[in-house]
């Protein structure tokens, strides 16, 4: 299976991408470099993941030329407004080392202060149109949110990255996606937030899930692959992330075996509708804001 995307502007994302989040900086470089040893040649950061130097770092010692890696990274709500997210791409693009960022994202909606989020979408369409960043997108948008923005902008956003995997699905802002060419990347794309404790009370986490791990079983393959597996397979994007060498490179290997069409119905089954990570609606400055550092 190709490990590609094509975005709604023609610009090519490896599917399989590989994330930081809550990685430390002082583990970020060694982790990155595996992943790129691996094969992995997307890094998805954020610049309220404070590692994006050492993901910079990484690529450069890794000594692949720049075109061959896709860097995403995020615009934090702090650095939101017109000309504070242009001054936010400076900060990120001078931490990664890079003149260009091929994905650059919104990191929330701001529903308290939706202009503001308005304008700061506005000058990722400037940072497109100027061709510092290749295609732009958002993370954590609802399809009230979405709806809210394709009304006041110009650019359809090429990704929304959003919480999914098998126990968090998101039909209703996966089928908005589809619907207007935005494409739905997974973060905790094989559940790795409900492994958490006090996530669910009375509830497995999708690692030992038993219907996950029948279907594992009947591949040869670990609960991991197969929801990783899963996301491919339905035209998704996915960025596990670890900081254990031997894990990141299991991830990257599912492009040899194919789940069958009742095995994704089972999977897609074990929906609860239950979000792990926070409600779009409750971010604020005041409640999640993180200054972010200058280049």
């Amino acid at each position: 299976m190709d490990n590609f995307l094509r975005l709604n502007n023609g610009v090519r994302l490896p599917a399989l991408g590989f994330g930081v989040f809550q990685t430390p900086p002082e583990q970020t470089r060694a982790a990155v470099g595996a992943a790129l040893a691996a094969g992995y040649r997307h890094i998805d950061t954020a610049a309220a993941y404070f590692n994006e130097r050492q993901v910079g770092e990484a690529v450069a010692a890794s000594g692949l030329d720049r075109s061959e890696i896709f860097l995403e990274t995020k615009i934090w709500i702090n650095d939101y407004g017109y000309d504070e997210t242009l001054h936010g791409f400076d900060k990120s693009a001078g931490k990664l080392g890079v003149d260009r960022i091929d994905l650059l994202l919104l990191h929330q909606p701001l529903p308290s202060d939706f202009d503001r989020t308005v304008r700061s979408y506005q000058a990722l369409e400037k940072l497109l149109a100027d061709g510092r960043v290749r295609a732009i997108g958002v993370s954590n948008f609802t399809v009230e949110h979405l709806t809210a923005l394709l009304g006041r902008t110009t650019v359809v956003p090429a990704v929304n990255q959003i919480e999914v995997h098998p126990y968090f699905t998101q039909p209703e802002a996966r089928a908005f996606g589809a619907e207007h060419g935005i494409l739905t990347q997974a973060w905790s794309p094989i559940g790795g937030i409900t492994f958490y404790p006090g996530w669910r009370e009375n509830r497995v986490s999708t690692l030992t899930d038993p219907v996950i791990g029948q279907i594992a079983t009947s591949h040869g393959r670990t609960p991991a692959q197969v929801m990783l597996r899963w996301h491919l397979q339905q035209g998704r994007s996915a960025i596990p992330k670890s900081v254990d060498a031997g894990r990141i490179a299991e991830n990257f290997d599912v492009f040899d075996f194919e789940l069958t069409g009742e095995q994704l119905t089972a999977i897609n089954g074990l929906d609860t509708g239950v979000r792990g990570g926070p409600e779009p609606a409750d971010i604020t400055v005041d409640t999640w804001g993180a200054e972010i550092p200058e280049a």
